[in-house]
C-alpha cells in the first residue's frame, strides 16, 4: 500500500486518549477528511477530529486512555495515498517532490531535493555535491514543477539572490 506521511504524533493530549499531531498538510482541517490512519503499520479508524493553533488532536480508535497515547509519541502519521484529499492545481504533496532534480531554466544541474520544512513560504533543502543549501518556493525562484518526473525548474538569478550557502 502507497502511503503519505501527513502529521507527526507529538504527545497525549488530556485522559481520554487524544493525541496532539504536528500536521504536515497545508491546513489542519485537512484531517477531517480521513477516516483512517496508520501508526507502525498499524491502522487505527479515526473517531474525532479538533484542529487548535495549527495542530491537530485525533481521537483514536484503539487508544482509550493517556497511557495508550503515549506509546504513539514520536509516531508518523500516515494516509493510504488513493484515500488522500484531491489537490489544488499547483499543490504537491512533499513525499511527490523529494529526490527532485533541481535544474535551472538553462537545464543545469544544481542538486537533488532532500527536505521540505513547512513555514509560510516552504522551505526547500537542496542537497548540491554534498553541501546543504537551503532556499524558499517563493514566486519568481521556482519556474516549474514536473512530481511525476521528478524535476523542479528553479531561476537562477532569483535561486542564488534567495539561497541560504
Amino acid at each position: 500500500m502507497n502511503m503519505l506521511t501527513v502529521g507527526e504524533v507529538l504527545k497525549p493530549q488530556g485522559i481520554r486518549g487524544e493525541v496532539k499531531v504536528k500536521p504536515f498538510t497545508d491546513t489542519p482541517q485537512t484531517f477531517s477528511a480521513f477516516k483512517r490512519v496508520f501508526l507502525d503499520g498499524e491502522e487505527y479508524k479515526v473517531l474525532s477530529v479538533r484542529t487548535g493553533d495549527g495542530c491537530v488532536f485525533l481521537g483514536l480508535r484503539g487508544v482509550p486512555d493517556r497511557n495508550a497515547a503515549e506509546l504513539l509519541r514520536g509516531k508518523k502519521v500516515l494516509l493510504p495515498r488513493e484515500e488522500a484529499p484531491a489537490l489544488p492545481e499547483g499543490s504537491y504533496y512533499i513525499a511527490d517532490l523529494l529526490g527532485s532534480a533541481v535544474v535551472t531554466e538553462e537545464g543545469e544541474p544544481l542538486g537533488t531535493l532532500t527536505d521540505i520544512t513547512q513555514a509560510a513560504c516552504d522551505v526547500y533543502t537542496l542537497d548540491m555535491g554534498g553541501r546543504n543549501v537551503l532556499f524558499p518556493a517563493a514566486k519568481g525562484v521556482i519556474a516549474e514543477v514536473d512530481a511525476e518526473g521528478k524535476k523542479i525548474v528553479v531561476n537562477r538569478k532569483r535561486f542564488e539572490e534567495v539561497a541560504v550557502l
